[in-house]
Order: C-alpha cells, then sequence, then structure tokens
C-alpha cells in the first residue's frame, strides 16, 4: 500500500505515525510542489487538499483522509467514487482558547497589559469611569454550531457557571445544560440573548456570511465574539465595523480571510483589524497542540489499517 501524506502538521509525528501502519507500507511525504509527481499508484493522500489535478494523478487512490475537522479544501466532485475521511481531537484545545480569548477581553486584559507596559494602570482602582468586569459565571454565550469543539467548551463553560444557548444546522444539540437551541432561523433570538458569541459551525453554502453587520448589532457593545471555525462565516468588513465602531467590546479571531503560502508570511484579511485594540489576533493555532496530532495520527493509522484489510473506516465524510 502506497500513502502520500502532504499535511506539515503530521511532520513532528512522523516516526509515531509510521509506527502505526501496516506492514510493509510505502510512505512519501510531499510537499505542495511535488504531490503531483508523487500520487501516481497511491492508495491514500493524507493532507488538507484535494483537486482535480490530485485525482488526474492517481486514478487508484481509494481514500483522501484529512487530517483535521475542516474539508472545505476537497473539491467534492473530484473524488469521484473514493473515501473521504476526516479526523478530530482538536476540541478540548480550541476549548482552552475560548474560555481563555472569553475571559480576556470581558476583562480587558490586552488593553490593561498594553497600558502598563507604558506606565498606566488601567484598573476601576484608579479610574472611577472604568467599568468592574464581569466573571465567566455572569457570562451568556452562544454558540453557532454545536459539535466536537461546541461541546467541548460547553462542558468547560458549564463549570464556571455559565449559561448557554445554540443555534445548530439541525436545530438540536448534544449537549446537557443549555437553556435551549433551535436551528439558523433562531439566530436572532441567540444575538438577543447571549453577550459571548461562540463560532464554531463548518463553512457551507449555507454558512458563508451568516453573521454580518445586523447579527453583530444584535451582540451589543458588551458583547464579544469568538471566532474558531472558518473566517468567512463572519462577514469580513462587517465585523471590522463592529469592532472599529465599538458596535461590539470585541473579538478573538484564530481563522481568518486569506493564508500565507509555506513561508508563513502574509496578511490575513483585507480590513486591517491588526490596526485595532479591541481585537485578539492569532495565526488559526487555537487547536494545534501536540495531544490533537498524537489522536489524529491514531485515528490516521486505524484507517488506513481498516483500508488494507477490508473493514469498516470511521469517521467517514463521503460517501
Amino acid at each position: 500500500m502506497k500513502i502520500v501524506v502532504t499535511d506539515p502538521n503530521l511532520l513532528p509525528l512522523r516516526a509515531e505515525l509510521e509506527a502505526l501502519l501496516p506492514p510493509g507500507t510505502e510512505t512519501i511525504w510531499a510537499t505542495p510542489d511535488t504531490v503531483l509527481d508523487a500520487l501516481p499508484n497511491a492508495d491514500v493522500l493524507v493532507g488538507p487538499a484535494f483537486t482535480k489535478e490530485m485525482a488526474d494523478a492517481a486514478p487508484g487512490l481509494r481514500l483522501v483522509q484529512v487530517a483535521g475537522a475542516g474539508t472545505d479544501r476537497v473539491d467534492r466532485q473530484a473524488l469521484d467514487g473514493r473515501t473521504l475521511a476526516n479526523t478530530y481531537h482538536h476540541e478540548d484545545a480550541i476549548a482552552e482558547y475560548i474560555v481563555w480569548a472569553t475571559i480576556a477581553l470581558r476583562r480587558g486584559f490586552p488593553q490593561a497589559d498594553a497600558a502598563l507596559r507604558q506606565g498606566h494602570w488601567l484598573s476601576p482602582v484608579y479610574d472611577a469611569t472604568l467599568p468592574q468586569p464581569h466573571t465567566l459565571a455572569s457570562a451568556s454565550v452562544g454558540f453557532v454550531g454545536l459539535g466536537h469543539i461546541g461541546r467541548a467548551t460547553w462542558r468547560v463553560l458549564q463549570a464556571f457557571g455559565a449559561q448557554g444557548q445554540a443555534v445548530t444546522g439541525s436545530g438540536r444539540a448534544d449537549a446537557e445544560g443549555l437553556n435551549w437551541a433551535g436551528d439558523t432561523a433562531q439566530l436572532p433570538r441567540l444575538l438577543d440573548e447571549s453577550d459571548v458569541l461562540v463560532v464554531s459551525a463548518p463553512l457551507t453554502d449555507a454558512t458563508r456570511g451568516l453573521v454580518g453587520a445586523a447579527e453583530l448589532g444584535r451582540l451589543g457593545p458588551d458583547g464579544v465574539l469568538v471566532n474558531v471555525a472558518r473566517g468567512p462565516l463572519v462577514q469580513q468588513q462587517a465585523l471590522y465595523d463592529a469592532l472599529r465602531d465599538r458596535t461590539i467590546r470585541g473579538a478573538a479571531l484564530d481563522v481568518w480571510y486569506s493564508y500565507p503560502g509555506p513561508d508563513g508570511r502574509g496578511q490575513p484579511a483585507n480590513a486591517p483589524f491588526g490596526e485595532l485594540g479591541n481585537v485578539l489576533l492569532t495565526p488559526h493555532i487555537s487547536g494545534i497542540t501536540r495531544q490533537t496530532f498524537l489522536g489524529r495520527v491514531q485515528d490516521i493509522a486505524a484507517n488506513i489499517t481498516a483500508l488494507a484489510e477490508g473493514n469498516e473506516l470511521r469517521t467517514v465524510v463521503q460517501p
């Protein structure tokens, strides 16, 4: 069996992955520049993207295994009967990020840090015009999407005493303790009742641009937004305007509207979010931990082994 791996996030765990593969497996670690040359006679592609060109180069390919949850870079038509599978294990790491960002934004920690570096003690103790911030226990958190990430985050927030509600594509939420759950038609209600908005739904035609100016206006001047899904679920210019004009209190953005090449250089958006003081900017790192990828390596190896042995695969997305 021949495996082509293109996901650079797996390189730190190369030895662990190869040790779990069936005996005799040929494993080629390819880059975007070499993947087409590596694909002929391949049985499995492990990577974040699949294109028509890749399909043409690998007519015998049987499995496209994404080393993460998102499959929006996979050309579904190019699959042409091939199996598409994904994997998770990022939910605990991203839950940590969401909780950290929510606390930091609601209590003004980034601004206090920046001010103290200049000798300014930005605190209600020294400035009576500053409001006393709220604890996480007082938060009302609205989830757009309640899959692996949303459920893991809700378990943590619930332990702090926060309230929660969710909208999902199906209108259902497999989580205990929420105030309510509904479909996306209930998004206005969700925003009216929440002061924290966690965006963790998959990017689809139905969710692209789901949160715009009207929705951010409903979240209000005390509201904070945390996007760990995909950038385009939230309309870029509307979000920038809401942050600039303080329509909302702040945002934490870990997912973006444009991505760099292999050199890791490039602006993440057309709007100048970096000029704003009420936004936390991170380069899509909320789920990047060793524990995330140890779990993913085990899932990937299990699927490759199952394919080799003719057994059922796990977390199949298509067919």
